[in-house]
């Protein structure tokens, strides 16, 4: 299976419907399935018309978390043994980090969709996500303990602002199942729903219908506002208004809402 079958993309109205395409292995991560995830984060960061994204797995799952079937019997994955985890390859962050860090750094909100399963790696790509999803019965892991591992693959990065300390070091400590409805109680799902792709494609589609300058303006400040000071933070917040203020789309929203019509927004080139 290519690259490109691996994943699927379908755009439309500014929406891309983005799913994980392993179905028979419940989307687990190989070295193929990360290429494949990364590529297509690549492919996303320069598509025209993109206002939103819905990620999610085709067939039981989201995502299986790390493909067993590549270990042997010493616990290797079968890469090179001087492999350099250490080495930053896509800005911040290695190949591995990129699959999940990867959508928190796309220029729109991304949604992810999730079911079934979300174990490991899985968990922590949906954690990449700016709102999540969840089916109630999903089961979820932050499970790399249970293979003598840590997770590292934005993670740690991206559960410390999620969920209380002491949560996320219960979690990451004894790798345990937990629930979607515990995942809501936590703090890493945004919604339960028991049709999470549906739900997620209707709030992608309302995103889509807002100005998309203001939307990726937006998500501009809220990432740089989550380590930031309240200094830089109030200082994006002035440079993005000043660069929205007077222009089509800022303009058309009000217009529109005047004529009670639809907005025909430009879209970012």
């Amino acid at each position: 299976m290519s690259d490109q079958e691996r994943m699927t993309i379908a755009l439309e109205d500014g929406v891309a419907d983005v799913r994980f395409n392993r179905a028979e292995k419940m989307n687990a991560l190989d070295n193929a399935q990360f290429n494949a995830i990364v590529a297509a984060i690549d492919k996303l960061s320069a598509m025209s018309g993109l206002r939103c994204i819905v990620v999610s797995g085709e067939g039981r799952a989201f995502c299986a978390g790390l493909d067993l079937s590549r270990f042997g019997s010493n616990g290797n994955d079968g890469a090179p043994s001087d492999r350099d985890f250490q080495k930053r390859t896509h800005g911040l962050a290695n190949t591995g980090q990129q699959a999940a860090w990867g959508w928190r750094m796309l220029p729109v909100p991304v949604i992810a969709a999730v079911h079934g399963v979300a174990f490991g790696g899985g968990f922590q790509i949906m954690l990449g996500a700016d709102i999540r999803f969840v089916a109630p019965d999903t089961r979820l892991s932050v499970m790399e303990t249970k293979w003598g591992l840590i997770p590292d693959m934005a993670g740690i990065a991206l559960m410390r602002h999620l969920a209380s300390d002491d949560i996320v070091r219960e979690l990451t400590y004894t790798a345990r199942e937990f629930t979607g409805e515990q995942a809501k109680a936590y703090g890493f799902a945004t919604h339960l729903s028991a049709n999470p792709h549906a739900d997620a494609m209707t709030l992608a589609r309302e995103i889509a219908g807002r100005s998309p300058h203001a939307v990726r303006a937006a998500k501009r400040v809220l990432n740089g506002a989550r380590d930031g000071d309240a200094a830089g933070v109030l200082l994006s917040e002035s440079k993005e208004i000043a660069a929205l203020m007077g222009t089509p789309n800022q303009i058309e929203t009000f217009v529109s809402a005047q004529q009670k019509r639809k907005p025909n927004f430009q879209d970012v080139a």
